[in-house]
């Protein structure tokens, strides 16, 4: 039997095949990989989401095995009983005993805890290597970030495009603009529908999975199916990189926040679906910059302005919402800045609500463990946020129903983004808005039992009201930002009587939430 020398363990997000952990193959070393139950139960899970991670880890250490590498894979018959990391690897280590243990840098504060448990407690070495995926090494985020300090995503942006020379040129950005936005962001208009690219999906089997979570009893939330439409391997990944580039980033920037609910593809558009590749790492964020980039050099018809939108929500966003993540952990997934409290509506479990838009992007969510960005902030947060919803039960509801959610990525962008509870660590103002934003990039206001033009009274769209009565509530918050003041004018500019009847409109709403 071949002596073990070094233990590796892998988690659920640790599929990247690029790593140097795997350019040899080394029979001293045994990578484990497990399905754990403490990995199902520290949230509600969608039941796609729990089958994409167990496929695409299956599928990694098929590959794994193929390439000759030592591999002990657990599923979930194998870790039951075993509640804690500690319980799955204490038997392996008496079995093996290796000299060392080691690991990759995780990306969730609670695993990182595990881990330091671990080597506080074990009585062999306990190591722990760079994830090797990001742009900045986890160690050099402190360069960037400080506690509890606003940084404009912007700024960050921009020192990274210079840093590893992304779409620069002479030193400044290429085409002289840092941005494009004011080019982007438009609306689909009619003639734009039949356009709609029709989205790639895999039809992954996961039968085998659904019966081993139906066995386990594991509490799932959402549509559960015999087929998933996610990536689970490296190949389907490239495929599906490719594939977007193909069709939908000629038109990614132009369309990135536009919805509507007059397409069968209206829960893809042009968006990239690459996030759950990136954040189970089976895609590196480098490569699919210089993939996208390589596809703007070769074709005409992809001009930069949808390149660099695409660019920044990995390159910006991306490793933004990591930094703002690990420089406030543990405290930030505690902030609650506007003190919001109100339970979390039922609907949010089975979409029955009358709103076309909350409606729709909520369908997505339960029936395909996905909603686009532009649904995931400005229509279910902004709803959440305008409802003053408590931010640990819409942050419980995001890392369960997405499949790409992974607590660094999410918390961020739910708790500082959507929901402003970090009081502007991350954003420079509430995303609210009122039933005019929903017009103005969508048509669900067309098929809604409520009047969108309509801020009061019997009839009146929900969002109108709301939105009047959070910038009231949070005045002494908000009415001094810059980026509110023309919303207090108007505000302020109606009369005494519409306003109080607005209020009124909204208290009855938020009563019947209750």
């Amino acid at each position: 039997m071949t002596k073990t020398v070094e233990l590796r363990f892998l988690f659920g997000d640790q599929l990247n095949i690029q790593h140097s952990w795997f350019a040899d193959v080394n029979t001293a070393c045994l990578y484990v990989m497990a399905e754990m139950p403490s990995e199902l139960a520290y949230v509600r899970h969608h039941h796609q989401k729990i089958s994409a991670f167990f496929a695409a880890m299956r599928a990694f250490s098929a590959d794994l095995k193929a390439a000759g590498h030592r591999v002990l894979y657990l599923d979930l018959n194998q870790c039951d009983g075993k509640n804690t990391l500690v319980e799955v690897l204490h038997p392996i280590i008496e079995q093996y005993q290796p000299e060392s243990l080691l690991f990759q840098e995780v990306d969730e504060f609670r695993l990182q805890q595990h881990i330091e448990r671990i080597q506080a407690k074990a009585k062999l070495n306990v190591g722990i290597v760079e994830s090797e995926h990001y742009f900045l090494p986890k160690q050099e985020l402190s360069k960037y970030f400080s506690p509890g300090k606003h940084k404009k995503m912007e700024f960050f942006y921009r020192a990274l495009r210079k840093r590893f020379d992304i779409l620069m040129c002479d030193g400044g950005p290429e085409g002289e603009r840092w941005n494009f936005d004011s080019d982007n962001r438009k609306k689909l208009a009619k003639k734009d529908i039949p356009d709609i690219p029709e989205p790639l999906v895999f039809e992954n089997d996961v039968n085998d999975i659904a019966d081993l979570l139906e066995t386990h009893k594991v509490k799932t939330i959402g549509a559960a199916k015999s087929k998933i439409d996610w990536p689970v391997n490296r190949e389907q990944s490239l495929r599906l990189l490719h594939w977007f580039c193909q069709y939908c980033l000629p038109n990614f920037g132009r369309f990135q926040d536009a919805m509507t609910g007059q397409s069968e593809h209206s829960w893809s558009l042009y968006h990239s679906r690459l996030s759950f590749s990136l954040n189970c790492k089976l895609l590196s964020p480098d490569e699919v910059i210089k993939v996208a980039i390589q596809q703007y050099r070769d074709r005409e018809e992809i001009d930069l302005a949808q390149l660099e939108g695409f660019v920044r929500q990995i390159l910006g966003w991306r490793e933004f919402v990591r930094g703002i993540y690990w420089t406030n952990m543990p405290g930030y997934k505690q902030s609650n800045f506007l003190a919001s409290d109100r339970k979390l509506p039922d609907f949010f479990w089975n979409a029955n609500v009358d709103m076309h838009c909350l409606r729709s992007a909520l369908q997505h969510a339960l029936e395909r463990s996905y909603s686009h960005h532009i649904e995931r902030l400005m229509v279910i947060g902004n709803y959440c946020l305008l409802a003053g919803i408590d931010p640990d039960q819409v942050d419980e509801w995001y890392l369960g129903v997405y499949a790409d959610a992974i607590e660094w990525v999410q918390l961020p962008n739910t708790r500082g983004m959507s929901q402003f509870a970090d009081g502007g660590l991350l954003a420079t103002k509430p995303y609210v808005a009122s039933g005019a934003y929903m017009n103005r990039m969508s048509d669900h206001c067309r098929s809604c039992t409520f009047n969108v033009k309509k801020a009061a009274g019997e009839g009146a769209c929900p969002l109108n009201s709301l939105y009047w009565y959070f910038l009231e509530t949070h005045r002494e918050r908000f009415a001094k930002n810059p980026r509110m003041t023309m919303s207090y004018k108007n505000w302020d500019a109606k009369s005494s009587e519409n306003q109080s009847d607005i209020l009124e409109t909204a208290q009855q709403y938020l009563s019947s939430l209750q």
